[in-house]
């Protein structure tokens, strides 16, 4: 099991190596420190003066990846692609424009984003399973067809329609709680009713769906059919037999929601006030803020790394047969 654990990490280093290679090239190459410049102060009547002291203020005056003015090991430490990239790897995201400490930052946001994603997957993916399996097991039926059509009219409709609208009936019009905003502790409750209510909601449609569909393709297989042959019941097939072999394409689908735990959701935590990293991600973008952006898509992709990983350990839980390989 160690040396399982052990390869999956030394597969994800090169992942997360060309990730940041790949991020270093956009930001850096493609939009070069003086492109990055303008953006900021404005594209015209911009003097070249101004620019230079855009750069150096955020320390975008450097060589890209070589430096000939230094020497030894100078020639590679001090340049862009050492200092803003590769000391990503070390958890150093520098300074935003504000001047705030971008790891700060994210510290104290990562918890808000929690609060508000972990419930969501939780309580989302008992309700998704629970409903789809509820309509598997009265297939064919009325029960199934309604929760299909159910299932459909909530895929189309927009989740800004669910935030709007629970804002409006729950908040404004029923005043059961807060429209928006954070609290510190346990008072902090009120203020995620709503968005868990809402992020369950809308996802309802499409994730019960493909669940149902996971379901109905394993009713299918030869081992249904003799547990039934042997006398089991329905329940017993459904909980004991189909729910354990569909765990791993159900746990395929969770590693998406990983990243999201942390970074929270974008839509959200903007509509709902929340001072999470999704919201914080919102107010880089509007600004131009490049240095938290970058820090922003480096956690993400080690987050969806870290995930990859975790579901593949968790393959070897359900699946004995992969851990035997």
């Amino acid at each position: 099991m160690l040396n399982y654990i052990i390869r999956r990490v030394l597969y994800a280093i090169p992942i997360l190596i060309g990730v940041n290679l790949i991020t270093f090239t956009l930001f850096f190459v493609v939009n070069s420190p003086d492109d990055m410049a303008r953006m900021q102060l404005g594209i015209k009547r911009v003097t070249p003066e101004a620019i230079t002291k855009w750069k150096q203020e955020r320390g975008y005056d450097k060589p890209l990846v070589f430096n000939d003015g230094e020497e030894g090991f100078a020639k590679f430490t001090h340049t862009i692609f050492f200092e803003k990239s590769a000391a990503m790897f070390a958890f150093r995201f520098g300074r935003a424009d504000d001047g705030r400490d971008i790891a700060h930052e994210i510290k104290t946001r990562m918890m808000p984003s929690l609060a508000i994603a972990l419930p969501v997957f939780l309580l989302g993916l008992a309700v998704y399973i629970v409903f789809a399996l509820a309509m598997v097991f009265f297939r064919a039926t009325y029960v199934d067809f309604w929760g299909v059509v159910l299932c459909v009219a909530l895929m189309s409709i927009s989740s800004l329609f669910y935030i709007i609208g629970g804002q409006f009936l729950i908040s404004k019009l029923w005043h059961l709680v807060p429209i928006s905003g954070y609290g510190d502790g346990p008072g902090a409750i009120k203020f995620l009713i709503l968005p868990v209510i809402v992020g369950v909601i809308s996802a309802a449609g499409a994730n019960t769906r493909w669940y149902r569909t996971i379901f109905l393709e394993e009713m299918g297989k030869d081992y249904v059919r003799t547990a039934r042959a042997k006398g089991l019941s329905e329940n017993v097939v459904l909980l004991r037999h189909v729910l354990r072999n569909a765990m791993i394409p159900i746990l395929t689908g969770a590693v998406v929601v990983i990243p999201l735990l942390f970074l929270g959701s974008l839509i959200v935590e903007s509509f709902f006030g929340i001072p999470g990293l999704g919201s914080y991600t919102i107010e880089a973008i509007n600004s131009q803020d490049f240095a938290v952006v970058r820090a922003m898509v480096f956690l993400g992709s080690l987050l969806y790394i870290v995930g990859l990983i975790l579901t593949d350990i968790s393959y070897t839980l359900v699946d004995p047969r992969i851990r035997l390989e």
